[in-house]
């Protein structure tokens, strides 16, 4: 590492990191309210000297675009991106940093050791390492206000340092992404574009290239009601929706025994069949005439979105053939909310060498390119903003969306590290494009 890298990694400000995170985190950003968030985060933006865009997102007109997705109303949808560009106009790499300001809800606030909208800082004994003790929590520490702020950090330690840039810099801070990523979206279709991306998601500073898909589908089960005391005159949807449900567990072995990617070896079950939410019957006395479950589809990082849905769609017409009831009454199979596209990108692009460089000079991540089972605004990038990307930033996605949310500070300080390392390579006087 050379000497200048190490003067700006030694500006990265854990305290101003933890400052700017305890005040986005303060602000709920859940089922569309997210204009606060927005709005404070375009006030660091611009604290840091870029130059902002600051637009309300036409979510009428977006909606149109066949990538759009979205499972929650909003009414005043706001997009935020902060951008540095060199002097002298020129042309030089442009880099991209993206993160999401919008949060799970919180569940039962109940079951949390302290409010989930007040980041609290404490340690936790019985981590395995001292480096992992010291911990924050709150709602979003992880998924992904934490990774946000802690790419800002990084960020403000490149431009405090002044140190000579070359090209180009975008922070886009997005709306939307939890229930399918319509602010990446308008960023990107805004020109918000360039030749690298990284999408900030916790990783453990592990490089991600590859992404599977994620589609949310719903399956639809009719029954026939009768009275509880003579269910056996009528056809009960439960039943004949378990059949169906047992032929879909069958259905994910057979996709996942396939399954050959070494970049998601790590995964036993890399593109699951999640049943999330099972709704049915009217009376507790009476036989169930419809029962409808609510579910996510994993789709492999090279498979056609298309054909993903058209095989989910033939294996429950196929088990519906087999049933008399079903043949007669078949189930229907609806796509809705959330359809992350998977997406990849090759293992010699430059934004994937230089994250592994910078991953590898600090002693973070695991050094080899990896995937990941879950969708994420990535796709946007690569698929339709046609930048290279990955995803990188600190923190385990495993203990994303649960209650007491957490992430160990030194993973934060880490990861505004590894983005500082990024930036001054990706745009250093001697890159290209």
């Amino acid at each position: 590492m050379r000497p200048a890298e190490r003067a700006v990694l030694d500006r990265v400000d854990g305290d101003w990191l933890l400052r700017t995170l305890g005040g986005l985190v303060a602000i709920p950003s859940w089922q569309g309210r997210e204009r606060p968030a927005q709005e404070y985060v375009a006030e660091v933006l611009d604290g840091l000297g870029l130059t902002l865009d600051v637009w309300e997102i036409d979510e009428a007109e977006l909606s149109r675009h066949p990538e759009y997705a979205s499972e929650i109303v909003r009414e005043d949808p706001l997009g935020v991106v902060g951008c540095w560009e060199e002097e002298s106009g020129d042309l030089g790499p442009a880099l991209v940093l993206n993160g999401h300001v919008d949060v799970v809800p919180p569940g039962d606030e109940g079951r949390w050791t302290t409010p989930p909208f007040e980041m609290a800082l404490r340690e936790d004994p019985s981590r395995p390492s001292e480096r992992a003790r010291r911990r924050v929590y709150g709602r979003g520490v992880l998924d992904m206000k934490g990774p946000l702020v802690a790419g800002l950090a990084g960020v403000k330690a490149v431009l405090d340092s002044r140190i000579p840039l070359r090209g180009s810099l975008c922070l886009h801070s997005v709306v939307g992404e939890e229930d399918g990523g319509l602010g990446t979206l308008a960023a990107v279709l805004r020109g918000h574009v360039g030749d690298g991306a990284i999408v900030l998601e916790p990783t453990g500073l592990e490089v991600a290239a590859a992404q599977a898909g994620a589609l949310n589908f719903r399956l639809t089960v009719p029954g026939r009601a009768a009275h509880g005391a003579l269910r056996h005159e009528g056809v009960s949807a439960l039943e004949k929706f378990m059949l169906l449900y047992e032929d879909l567990v069958d259905f994910e072995a057979e996709r996942n025994a396939a399954a050959d990617d070494p970049r998601l070896a790590a995964y036993p079950v890399p593109y699951p069949i999640c049943i999330g939410t099972v709704q049915g019957g009217e009376w507790a006395s009476s036989v169930p005439e419809s029962v409808r479950g609510e579910g996510r589809f994993g789709v492999a990082v090279q498979e056609d979105v298309r054909a993903a849905r058209a095989a989910l769609e033939a294996r429950v017409a196929a088990r519906c053939g087999r049933d008399e009831y079903l043949r007669r009454n078949p189930a229907r199979v609806e796509w809705w909310g959330g359809q992350f596209a998977p997406c990849e990108t090759a293992a010699d692009a430059r934004i994937v060498s230089v994250a592994r460089s910078a991953a590898r000079d600090l002693g973070v991540g695991g050094g080899e390119v990896v995937g990941v089972p879950y969708g994420s605004d990535l796709r946007h990038l690569v698929n339709t903003g046609r930048t290279p990307g990955v995803l990188f930033g600190p923190g385990d996605i495993g203990e994303a969306h649960c209650e007491n949310e957490s992430i160990a500070v030194q993973d934060l300080i880490d990861g505004a590290r590894a983005i500082a390392l990024v930036v001054l390579r990706y745009l250093s006087p001697s890159s290209s494009p």
